[in-house]
């Protein structure tokens, strides 16, 4: 009998934002022949992700069970990308010009409490929150009071060292209590794209193809028949047995170029660049709770280094925008967005625009913090789209759908969905191919199934860093690690 001989799995990957790279990065590393084909010149361009969901805890309305989803995809986030988190916990306040009862989020916090213990007696490697016990704390009004006499330890440990600014910026008038600290992360984005970058590049699985549009796919005998262009250069023929349709917002033109049907919404987004002179003050995330929409929307604070402040406000003068939620019409699967945001997507910002938009960010946090209306802008803004599959826009953690025609659809609302997706991805592959002589490993803890990812440095990856935000234009303060080392005995 001849010898079988074994065969690579070649999957291609079309979309370098966070779903396309971390999934083309999973498969590389499990030992599959992986290409990825992105439009642009980088890897993770998008949205503006700044922040690790571990708990869902900016959304109200969103339901327990995506709560507890995304608590365990952000620890597993954090376990994947150790070197893109910037540690310092999220500080939940309820205005009283809000409707809602912030004794409301009690029975929630609960349950995410108990589902993070479970999740760390399953393996202790996932306590890279910190102690379960410890997930969140609950501040009443003489609480923050005597908090606002101490000052801040030159390296904040506990919930009340972090609260410590807050109480003395803060109009403590203004709010209902109590007032939660919860253990939600920020994430960086030019140390994701960083991390991503780095490993793909040099990984000996991983075929990049920049700058690249895919201009025809056919499905011909269980195999994808992909044609691509370089902008510079000839057309090119590319035979793979699986194809992942991560394209981000744009998922719906891939699904109409390959047939491929799919309800789904699209959010243009905006998030904004301030500098605050706050005298090194170490500050934690702030969200202040607000009905989406309205003028007194949720307002988000997100710290980096320097004075460097990312404000997010949910209402049509600063985060959101007039239309900028659309819908996919039959036969299209990809939602069309007005015309001048799709500019704003392709070709930036006017001045004008980013001037007033930013400052308008910045009255609308001076509401609850009244210093910072001295903050100035920054830089242009973080901005992007995100689609939501369906037609649900509360709609949090989600992450892949698949056909029968060996292809996958990733449609990520949440960086931290991404992980997920990939390792789905895996496991379908692993069905679909469990007859052939194709080897895909698994069964390894995070850190250990990707060698390539994990011996990074962090110095490595922030050096990269700085450059891809100095490259697009932002301040290389953005890219640099803020709070405290992650305590993960795997980094």
């Amino acid at each position: 009998m001849a010898e079988q001989v074994q065969t690579p799995l070649r999957v291609a990957v079309i979309g370098g934002g966070i779903a396309g790279s971390t999934t083309a990065l999973h498969l590389a590393e499990q030992g599959i022949d992986v290409t990825l084909i992105e439009q642009g010149e980088r890897l993770v361009n998008g949205p503006p992700i700044c922040h690790l969901h571990a708990g869902g805890n900016l959304y109200r309305e969103i339901s327990q069970q995506q709560c507890v989803e995304l608590l365990k995809q952000s620890i597993e986030t954090v376990r994947l990308f150790p070197h893109a988190v910037n540690v310092r916990p999220t500080v939940i306040a309820t205005p009283l010009t809000d409707s809602g009862d912030p004794q409301a989020l009690l029975p929630r916090l609960s349950v995410i409490q108990d589902s993070y213990h479970n999740l760390v007696a399953q393996d202790p490697l996932n306590a890279v929150l910190g102690e379960p016990q410890q997930y969140y704390s609950q501040y009443n009004r003489a609480q923050l009071e005597a908090l606002r006499e101490r000052t801040q330890p030159q390296n904040p440990l506990t919930h009340d060292d972090w609260l410590i600014p807050f109480t003395q910026n803060v109009d403590l008038d203004n709010l209902k209590y109590p007032v939660f600290v919860v253990q939600e992360f920020g994430l960086s984005v030019f140390r994701l794209s960083a991390s991503v970058s780095l490993t793909l590049e040099a990984h000996p699985n991983a075929n990049l193809r920049m700058g690249c549009r895919l201009e025809q796919a056919c499905y011909i005998d269980n195999q994808w028949h992909l044609t691509y262009q370089h902008k510079d250069r000839e057309k090119q023929l590319l035979v793979v047995d699986y194809l992942v349709n991560a394209t981000g917002y744009k998922t719906g033109t891939i699904d109409d170029l390959t047939n491929q049907p799919q309800k789904r919404l699209v959010e243009f987004k905006s998030a904004f660049i301030t500098h605050w002179n706050n005298n090194d003050i170490h500050w934690p995330e702030v969200i202040f709770h607000g009905e989406r929409g309205t003028p007194q929307g949720m307002a988000q604070l997100t710290p980096y280094s320097n004075g460097y402040f990312q404000v997010h406000g949910m209402t049509e003068s600063i985060t959101l925008f007039d239309n900028g939620l659309v819908a996919s019409q039959a036969p299209s699967s990809q939602p069309r967005l007005p015309l001048e945001l799709e500019a704003k997507i392709t070709h930036g910002w006017p001045e004008s625009v980013t001037q007033q938009r930013t400052n308008n960010a910045i009255e609308h946090m001076s509401q609850h913090i009244p210093a910072f209306s001295n903050a100035t802008v920054g830089g242009k803004p973080l901005y992007g789209a995100q689609q939501i599959p369906g037609d649900d826009p509360a709609l949090r953690a989600v992450d892949v759908s698949f056909t029968e025609s060996n292809y996958a659809r990733i449609e990520l609302v949440k960086a931290s969905s991404a992980y997920q997706a990939a390792t789905k991805i895996r496991d379908q592959l692993q069905r679909l191919y469990a007859k052939q002589s194709v080897t895909i490993k698994c069964d390894l803890g995070i850190e250990q199934s990707h060698p390539h990812l994990s011996a990074l440095s962090y110095e490595c990856i922030e050096m990269r860093a700085k450059t891809l935000a100095r490259e697009k234009g932002y301040p290389e303060d953005l890219a640099i690690q803020t709070g405290l080392p992650l305590n993960n005995p795997a980094v």
